[in-house]
């Protein structure tokens, strides 16, 4: 199944190119966040550098540009709804969740324009710039040696990421980072070296102002429903998961003999659970939304071959019980690359 055979409705311009759907920056909800961060920007210290926002298809920053990309769906209520049917997974949905993207986003203008990444005592601490840049990592949870900003442990990603995640916490507005990460020997390091590489950066001109932009939003000649008919889907290899679904629902089995106690179907519940459990597990384990989508829809498949239902009053139970097979399958997977040993 394609995610967009998943969406309730679809936008008018479904099948229109998305560059001729007029979608901008200006007049939109983008428009007054942007600015706030700018106002952020400017109590940071950062003075100098000014970023060049713009629409794209995604979060980014072009190697070597100040040019700040954010996603074109987040410009209008009807796109984001869309994005949130079709994906299941949004990058700034909410004010607060906007302004924690675009700091992270600005961390990699900043190492970029003043090419930070050249310096050798930043390489001592994060790492080589040139290391390759994998889309499939594997976290260590919790780890203390990298700071926590966006979901999945992103810090560990790349150095790239580590120094953008690094700053990002420095700059959050009312953050006592120096409180939040003491002890944290090996992360304290990085964002003492940020603050001080900031606090000389302020009065210097940046040494790149290029603006070259990477898939902008008027450039976009596929439409949204390709956009969306290409986006990953990825397919969970689970095998014996009949013998987990019969653990977590036959349990209680026997509260469903109760009269007046509803039946409920299961697949129904993986389905409601599916936005949510994508959110959280990628926040807590680093396992992917989408790679936590395929692994739903199997389960409730099935759980619908094997009929398998719980009693209404007992749903509760059974939601903790799911989230908690679903979390250790994500971090056996993280940690080995496979669900099953």
């Amino acid at each position: 199944m394609s995610f967009h055979e998943t969406a309730p409705t679809q936008h008018p311009s479904w099948a229109r190119p998305i560059r001729d759907l007029g979608i901008q920056i200006a007049g939109t909800r983008l428009e007054p966040v942007l600015k706030e961060f700018q106002e952020e920007l400017q109590q940071s210290g950062i003075r100098k550098l000014k970023p060049h926002f713009y629409l794209s298809n995604e979060w980014g920053v072009p190697f070597g540009t100040r040019a700040l990309a954010v996603p074109f769906y987040l410009a209008q209520p009807a796109l984001i709804g869309l994005h949130a049917d079709q994906v299941g997974f949004l990058e700034g949905a909410t004010r607060a969740d906007l302004l924690r993207y675009l700091r992270h986003e600005m961390g990699h203008v900043v190492n970029y324009c003043y090419k930070l990444y050249e310096r050798e005592y930043w390489t001592k601490l994060f790492g080589s710039i040139n290391q390759p840049y994998l889309e499939e990592y594997r976290p260590e949870p919790f780890s203390m040696r990298f700071v926590r900003h966006l979901p999945g442990w992103y810090a560990q990603k790349h150095p790239d990421e580590d120094w953008a995640e690094t700053f990002a916490v420095w700059m959050t507005p009312g953050r006592d980072w120096r409180a939040e990460y003491a002890g944290w020997t090996d992360a304290l390091a990085k964002l003492e070296y940020c603050d001080r590489t900031m606090a000389d950066l302020t009065n210097r001109e940046p040494l790149v102002t290029a603006t070259e932009l990477d898939e902008a939003v008027e450039e976009l000649t596929y439409s949204l429903k390709d956009y969306y008919r290409d986006y990953p889907l990825v397919e969970a290899n689970l095998p014996g998961v009949d013998g987990s679904l019969r653990t977590i629902f036959e349990d209680l089995r026997e509260e469903m003999k109760s009269p007046g106690n509803e039946r409920r179907q299961a697949s129904e519940l993986i389905r409601r659970l599916e936005r949510d459990l994508m959110s959280s597990v990628y926040r807590w384990t680093g396992h992917f939304p989408e790679r936590t989508r395929g692994l739903l829809r199997q389960l409730a498949t099935r759980a619908d071959l094997l009929q398998q239902g719980y009693a209404e009053d007992q749903e509760n139970a059974v939601t903790v019980a799911l989230t908690t097979f679903v979390t250790a399958l994500a971090m056996n997977y993280v940690h080995r690359g496979s669900y099953v040993s």
